[in-house]
């Protein structure tokens, strides 16, 4: 199974980045001309047997976002985020670039979403299970939690809410995925958000 779903991803990923490099080229010109600084954001995620890799995002925020203000983003109210970042963000543009991780092989198209270290060393030795395949761009947390933002949004704490609501769910989630997980559950989850990427924003 493996060894398929890693040929599955080489094969996908590759034929996803050629048939993209128009839409990376665009978006990379209106990413410069929005605000200054580089076209990609990376970060630090923990992958797969907790090895840490750099994730590839296209920059939907200020140069330098992180060190202004809080690490937890909310779609309406984070003001670091550019106007064409927020555009990317509604429709899941910014996540195109991790084609280039799964490639690379440090993620695979469907898969538990990697997580910062700070937040995995907050999982119990049960929840660590999911460390133990290769992350992915999406999963049934992405489907499941798709209005996140929204919730976020309310949120009077957004680590303590994160932490004690959204992320043990997310995990249950992930940890049903690998009990279940097959290539045409995988093609399942690629078709329901792609449906939810164009329809239900």
């Amino acid at each position: 199974m493996s060894f398929i779903k890693r040929g599955f991803d080489i094969i996908f990923s590759l034929l996803g980045l050629l048939f993209l490099i128009p839409l990376f080229f665009l978006i990379a010109v209106l990413i410069k001309l929005d605000s200054s600084g580089s076209v990609f954001f990376r970060q630090e995620r923990v992958g797969r047997d907790s090895k840490i890799f750099k994730i590839y995002k296209f920059r939907t925020m200020v140069d330098n976002a992180e060190k202004i203000g809080v690490n937890f983003t909310t779609p309406n109210t984070d003001s670091r985020i550019t106007k064409i970042g927020a555009i990317l963000r509604k429709y899941n543009i910014d996540e195109l670039p991790q084609l280039i991780n799964v490639l690379k092989g440090e993620m695979s198209l469907v898969g538990p979403r990697p997580e910062v270290l700070e937040m995995v060393k907050l999982y119990s030795e049960q929840q660590k299970k999911v460390l133990s395949v290769r992350p992915g761009m999406t999963d049934l947390a992405s489907l499941e939690f798709r209005k996140e933002g929204k919730i976020m949004s309310k949120s009077e704490n957004l680590y303590e809410d994160y932490v004690k609501k959204i992320m043990p769910e997310k995990l249950k989630l992930n940890l049903k995925y690998m009990q279940e997980q097959s290539l045409w559950f995988d093609f399942r989850i690629i078709i329901r958000t792609i449906y939810k990427i164009i329809f239900l924003k």
